[in-house]
C-alpha cells in the first residue's frame, strides 16, 4: 500500500503541537568491579549521556545528549549488576517503558517470553544487533498472555556477559530502520575488548511464602472419609498451617568473556555461557476430589493420600548454552567485521492437571457407542490422573558479516546475514483420549522454524554547505528475504482416533446397526459414547494440513538527513520506500529537531509515519491447543486467515499496520551531573493486528452466537473443536504517555561516588475503534471479533504507571546496590460476561475480572572486590510481595454463583506485571583479567 512521504519541511505550528522529546538516559548502576569514585571530569566523559550511540541518527559521534529523539543507555555492569541472569528481566527492572511479564501454563510462552516497550506489541519494536537487524521467534504467543498474536526477537538468547550496552531508542523509526520500529528500536552492542575478560559462576533460589496460600496439614475427615467444604461443595475441607512456603526455582550460571587481539588494531572477542533454571510452582493445594466416588456418601481412599500439588504453576524449567564471538580485522584500507551467535534452549513446562475422573482421562473402549457417559462406567486411562508435559527444543543461530571502507568520499558499509530460530515440541506423559488404550504417551508435536537472510549497503558522508555544523547525508538499501516453516507432528498428536464419533443423519436402522443413539424426531444419530477428545493432551500436535513452507522478499532503500541548522538547533530527516512482495509497497518519513536554548535546557522531538507488516506467522500460523476459559477446558483452534474455516468465518488478507507518531520533551542539566528528562509521546496506529475472539467459546457470546458458530465451525470439519480464532486488521488504536528521569551522579567525599535515579512512565492504550469486518458472521446478530476480553487485555493488560527509583556506590570498600520498582495497577480479564444491565458491554467488567493493585518490588546487592575478584550477593524482592491472590469460592451475595473452580489453586494472575515467583537470593563470583 502506498503512503504519503511525511514532508521534510515542518511549520512552526506543527512542531509546537509535537513539542520535541527530551533524549532520556537511564543511569544504569554501575557494578562494583568499577566503582572506585572516578575523578569528577572522568565520571562526566563515561556518563551514559555523553555515550555515542548508533542508534537514532547516521550522524557518526552522536551522542545521547545531543539526539533529536529519546534514548537510553543500560551499561554492561548495569546488565551484570542483577542476580536474575535474563536480558529481558533485567531490562524490565532498569527501563520504565519496558515491560516483561512472566506467564504460565501458556504453552511455548513459558519458555520464550515476550517484552513490550511502550505498551505496544511484542512486534511493534525493532531489535538490531550492532546495528543490524536480528530475527524474531519462530513461536508465536496465541494464547492467554500480554503480546498475544506476536512473535518476538528472544532477547534472552544474548547473554549479558556478552554485551557492551543496549541502547533503547523510545521513538517511531520505521522511515530509518524499516518494519517493526514503531514503539523504537532496541540494539544491542557487543563487546569490543582485545585483552582480558570476565568469568563467573552464579547460584540462586526462591526462598519465598505465598501470600494468601494456605499451607496443607491433611484432609478434614469423619468416620475416615474426607469432608467436603461446607461453604463450596467442589472443594473437599483441608486443614491448613499457616500460608505455604517454597524453596524451588534454583538458578546456576556460568559464563566467561575473552577479549583477543587480531592483528594492528584487531579484535577477536568470545563469550559462552550456561544457564540451568531449574521449576518453580506457586500452586495452592489443588482441594477438589480426583477420584470418582464409590457412592454418594463415599470417597475413593485415594484422596487422603494424593500429591494436592499436582500442577506446575510458575517459570519452567530450562537449560540454555549460548556462543557468541565478536570480530574486527582491519585489512589495509578496508575493515572486515563479522559476529556470530548460537543458542541452544531446552525447555520443559507443564500443561494442567487432568483429573482422574475427567473426561480427558476416561477410557471410551469400556463402553458402546450408545452408552452416556457417566461415574458408574468411568474407566480411567490412567490410575491418578495426569501431568501433560510441553517439552520445546530451541535452536537459534545468526551469522553476519560485512566491510567498511571510504568509497568515493563515502564511509560505506556492506554486509550480509543470516539468522534462523527454529523450535521443535514434543508432549510428554500425555494421552490423545480418541485412541483409548492403544494411544501414545509421549508425541511429537511437530515444530516451527523462521528463517531471515539480510543485505544492506549504508553510504554516509559529511558536507561544509555553510551551517552551523557539517551536513550528513546517508542513504543505502536492505533486502531481506524471510522464510516460515511448520512442520507436522507424529499423527497420533493431533488424528481423531477410532473413540470420536460425530454425529450424523441417518435412519434408525443404520443407527441400530452402528451402535448409535436415534432421535426420531431430527432423524440424527448420536453416538454419546464416542465423544473422546481427539490430539495429544496439554499440547495437540501441529497437523499434517498445517504444512508450512512459505516466503516474501523485501526491497527497501532510504535517504537521510542530519545538521545543525544553526547555534542550537538539529535537524534530522530520514525517507523510506520499501517493497513488500505479499503486500506491495510503502511510504514513510520522519523529522526530529532539537533546539538548545541555552547551556543545560534544551526542547526536541519528533514526528514520524510508520508501518509494521504482517509477518508471516500471523499469516500462516495453525494450530489446535487445550486454553483454561473461565476454568473450563476448551479445544481451541487457531487457523491462517487463508484457511476454508477461516474464510467461512470472514478472515480477509491482512494489510500492514500504519501508524503515525509525535513525541516532545525538554531535556534540564542545571547543575554538573543532575540531568532531568520528560518526554511526552503519542502514537496513533490504524488496522492494528490483533488475533480474534475464540469464536465460538463459552463466554465470548451469546448461547445463540456460539451455537451458529458451532455450525460453520462443524460445516468446515471443526466439529470436534470447541472454538477458533484468526488473525486481523481489527484496531484503530491510540497509545499515548510520558517518560520523565532524573539522575544525579555525586561525589560524596568520605562516602565515594555514588549514583541516584528516579525514573516514571506512564502509558495509556486506547481502542479508538473496532474494525468488525463480520463477512459471513454478520447474520450473527451482536457478535464482535474483538470483544470485551481481549479488549481489557490490550488496554489494561498492562501497568500504565511504572516508578523506579536506584541507587549505587561503595561504604568501606563494598559496593551497595538498591532499587524499588512501583507496578502500577493491571486489570485481569476472564470471560465471564458482565451482569445486568452491562452484560453486553464491551468495556464494563464482569464478575471474575480483577484488579491487580499496584506493588513495589525491591531489590538488594552488595559486592566486594580484592585483587580481581569480585563476590555479590543480593535478594530480588526482598520483601516477598506478590500480586493479589485470586479470589475463589462463593462470589459476594449480591453477585451470585462460584469464581473459577481453578482460582482455589492457582492463586494468581499471569497478569502480573513482575511475576509471581517471589523472594530471590543469590551469589556470584567473577574474576576479571
Amino acid at each position: 500500500m502506498r503512503r504519503s512521504l511525511l514532508a521534510v519541511t515542518v511549520s512552526a505550528s506543527a512542531i509546537a503541537l509535537a513539542l520535541p522529546a527530551a533524549a532520556q538516559t537511564t543511569q544504569s548502576a554501575p557494578s562494583q568491579e568499577s566503582q572506585s569514585a572516578p575523578a569528577p571530569d572522568a565520571a562526566e566523559a563515561d556518563s551514559p549521556e555523553n555515550t555515542v550511540v548508533v542508534v537514532g541518527s547516521r550522524v557518526a559521534n552522536r551522542t545521547v545528549a545531543d539526539s533529536p529523539v529519546p534514548i537510553d543507555v543500560i551499561s554492561d555492569s548495569a546488565l551484570q549488576n542483577s542476580g536474575l541472569g535474563e536480558t529481558n528481566k533485567v531490562l524490565g527492572q532498569l527501563v520504565p517503558s519496558f515491560n516483561f511479564p512472566q506467564p504460565s501454563i501458556a504453552d511455548g510462552s513459558d519458555v520464550t517470553r515476550p517484552a513490550t516497550l511502550r505498551g505496544l506489541n511484542p512486534d511493534q519494536t525493532l531489535v538490531l544487533v550492532n546495528g543490524k537487524r536480528r530475527h524474531v521467534s519462530a513461536l508465536l504467543n496465541i494464547n492467554g498472555t500480554v503480546g498475544r498474536g506476536a512473535a518476538a526477537v528472544d532477547m534472552n538468547m544474548i547473554p549479558a556477559l556478552a554485551i557492551q550496552r543496549i541502547e533503547v531508542l523510545r521513538d517511531g523509526a520505521s522511515s530509518q530502520y524499516g518494519s517493526d520500529a514503531i514503539a523504537g528500536v532496541i540494539n544491542v552492542q557487543l563487546k569490543t575488548a582485545s585483552s582480558g575478560g570476565r568469568a563467573q559462576v552464579s547460584y540462586g533460589k526462591y526462598i519465598t511464602t505465598l501470600s494468601g496460600v494456605s499451607d496443607f496439614d491433611g484432609l478434614v475427615t469423619s468416620g475416615g472419609q474426607p469432608v467436603l467444604d461446607g461453604t463450596d461443595s467442589r472443594y473437599l475441607q483441608a486443614n491448613s498451617n499457616g500460608e505455604r512456603k517454597a524453596r524451588d526455582g534454583i538458578y546456576t550460571t556460568f559464563g566467561v568473556n575473552v577479549g583477543l587481539p587480531v592483528g594492528d588494531g584487531g579484535f577477536f572477542n568470545f563469550t559462552g555461557e550456561y544457564r540451568d533454571r531449574n521449576y518453580t510452582n506457586r500452586q495452592g493445594y489443588d482441594l477438589r476430589p480426583n477420584y470418582i466416588r464409590p457412592s454418594s456418601t463415599t470417597f475413593d481412599a485415594r484422596e487422603l493420600t494424593f500429591n494436592r500439588l499436582n500442577f506446575r504453576y510458575g517459570d519452567a524449567k530450562t537449560e540454555d548454552f549460548n556462543f557468541l564471538v565478536n570480530t574486527e580485522v582491519p585489512l589495509g584500507d578496508v575493515e572486515f567485521y563479522g559476529f556470530f551467535t548460537y543458542g541452544h534452549r531446552d525447555g520443559l513446562s507443564a500443561a494442567n492437571f487432568r483429573q482422574q475422573s475427567a473426561a480427558t482421562n476416561r477410557d471410551f473402549s469400556a463402553i458402546a457407542p450408545g452408552t452416556t457417559p457417566s461415574n458408574a462406567n468411568l474407566v480411567g486411562l490412567t490410575q491418578n490422573g495426569y501431568l501433560p508435559f510441553i517439552q520445546s527444543n530451541i535452536d537459534d543461530v545468526s551469522a553476519t558479516s560485512g566491510i567498511r571502507a571510504d568509497v568515493a568520499g563515502f564511509k560505506g558499509d556492506l554486509s550480509v546475514g543470516f539468522g534462523r530460530n527454529e523450535l521443535n515440541y514434543r508432549t510428554e506423559n500425555s494421552v490423545n483420549v480418541s485412541f483409548g488404550p492403544n494411544s501414545q504417551r509421549s508425541f511429537d508435536a511437530g515444530g516451527l522454524a523462521f528463517s531471515q537472510i539480510l543485505t544492506n549497503l549504508d553510504l554516509s558522508r559529511q558536507f561544509d554547505v555553510g551551517l552551523a555544523g557539517p551536513l550528513t547525508f546517508a542513504l543505502g538499501g536492505e533486502y531481506r528475504h524471510e522464510i516460515y516453516q511448520i512442520r507436522p507432528g507424529d499423527p497420533q498428536s493431533y488424528q481423531t482416533g477410532p473413540f470420536f464419533q460425530a454425529s450424523r443423519v441417518s435412519t434408525a436402522g443404520n443407527c441400530a446397526v452402528l451402535g448409535g443413539v436415534f432421535t426420531a424426531a431430527t432423524g440424527i444419530c448420536s453416538f454419546p459414547g464416542r465423544a473422546a477428545a481427539a490430539g495429544a493432551q496439554g499440547f495437540g500436535g501441529l497437523p499434517a494440513s498445517a504444512r508450512t513452507n512459505v516466503n516474501r522478499d523485501s526491497f527497501a532503500g532510504y535517504l537521510e538527513f542530519d545538521a545543525d541548522l544553526f547555534d542550537g538547533l538539529t535537524a534530522t530527516a530520514a525517507g523510506r520506500y520499501e517493497h513488500y512482495s505479499d503486500f506491495g509497497d510503502t511510504l514513510n518519513g520522519k523529522l526530529a529537531l532539537r533546539y538548545e536554548f541555552t547551556q543545560g535546557f534544551a526542547i526536541r522531538g519528533s514526528v514520524s509515519n510508520g508501518f509494521r507488516a504482517p509477518s508471516l506467522h500471523q499469516q500462516f500460523f495453525t494450530t489446535t491447543s487445550t486454553n483454561f476459559l473461565s476454568g473450563v477446558p476448551v479445544d481451541v483452534s487457531t487457523v491462517p486467515v487463508s484457511s476454508p474455516v477461516a474464510r467461512a468465518l470472514g478472515s480477509k488478507p491482512l494489510a500492514p499496520e500504519k501508524s503515525l507518531n509525535l513525541s516532545g520533551g525538554v531535556t534540564l542539566n542545571p547543575f554538573r551531573g543532575f540531568n532531568v528528562t520528560v518526554d511526552y509521546f503519542h502514537i496513533k496506529i490504524n488496522d492494528r493486528i490483533v488475533l480474534s475472539e475464540n469464536l465460538g467459546a463459552a463466554g465470548v457470546g451469546t448461547a445463540a452466537q456460539n451455537s451458529a458458530v458451532q455450525t460453520i465451525l462443524a460445516a468446515n470439519g471443526f466439529s470436534n473443536v470447541g472454538a477458533a480464532r484468526f488473525f486481523i486488521n481489527g484496531l484503530d488504536t491510540t497509545t499515548q504517555g510520558v517518560d520523565a528521569v532524573a539522575t544525579y551522579r555525586a561525589n560524596l567525599g568520605g562516602l565515594g561516588a555514588w549514583n541516584f535515579s528516579a525514573a516514571y512512565n506512564y502509558t495509556q492504550n486506547k481502542i479508538d475503534e473496532r474494525l468488525n469486518a463480520l463477512g459471513p458472521l454478520a447474520q450473527i446478530p451482536g457478535l464482535v471479533l474483538f470483544g470485551r476480553v481481549e479488549g481489557l487485555r490490550f488496554e489494561r493488560g498492562q501497568p500504565r504507571t511504572k516508578v523506579v527509583l536506584a541507587t549505587d556506590g561503595k561504604i568501606a570498600g563494598i559496593g551497595v546496590s538498591a532499587r524499588t520498582t512501583r507496578y502500577g495497577s493491571v486489570i485481569s480479564p476472564e470471560t465471564t460476561a458482565p451482569l445486568g444491565a452491562d452484560a453486553t458491554s464491551l468495556t464494563a467488567l464482569g464478575p471474575d475480572d480483577q484488579i491487580l493493585r499496584p506493588k513495589w518490588i525491591t531489590d538488594f546487592s552488595l559486592s566486594y572486590e580484592l585483587a580481581g575478584v569480585q563476590l555479590t550477593v543480593g535478594v530480588d524482592n526482598a520483601f516477598d510481595i506478590y500480586p493479589n491472590r485470586r479470589p475463589f469460592g462463593l462470589r459476594p451475595s449480591n453477585v451470585g454463583g462460584s469464581y473459577p473452580a481453578t482460582y482455589q489453586f492457582l492463586p494468581y494472575s499471569n497478569f502480573s506485571p513482575f511475576g509471581f515467583n517471589g523472594r530471590f537470593v543469590y551469589g556470584r563470583l567473577a574474576v576479571n583479567f
